[in-house]
């Protein structure tokens, strides 16, 4: 929640607006929301949805999350983003406070790729078995 002044009902922009209604933010800014609401205006939005967001509901699949939590595997920071479709399954995410030699090996047989980008201060990390040894 945003740090105000006003703890009974604070303030969300817009990012957290789109992910408490688990829509993109360009969605949100093309259908009129504005950057600051009340969260109890959020939840009534959530509640009862204007047609727009009804429809977006309706039409979603969801095969592919519009945001995923990040978290590390050591330290437990987060943060929630949206994921880019070059995203695989990770084994493990991590974040830049750590090294990779804090991870536990892979098993043997497999190796380890590293994917940076994730989110704002995130690795991925993918453990997959060679080929060969399939």
């Amino acid at each position: 929640m945003a740090n105000n002044s006003s703890t009974s009902n604070p303030s969300l922009n817009r990012r957290q607006i789109s992910q408490a209604l688990n829509i993109p933010p360009e969605m949100a800014a093309r259908n009129g929301i504005p950057s600051r609401m009340k969260a109890s205006d959020v939840h009534e939005l959530d509640a009862n949805p204007p047609s727009w967001l009804a429809q977006s509901r309706a039409n979603s699949t969801g095969k592919r999350p519009i945001w995923v939590e990040l978290r590390c595997y050591l330290c437990d920071f987060h943060e929630t983003a949206r994921p880019k479709k070059w995203w695989p399954e990770f084994t493990f995410v991590l974040c830049d406070f750590h090294h990779n030699d804090e991870l536990p090996s892979p098993i043997p047989g497999w190796r380890r790729s590293e994917f940076d980008g994730v989110g704002s201060r995130f690795r991925g990390i993918v453990d997959s078995q060679d080929p060969q040894d399939t």
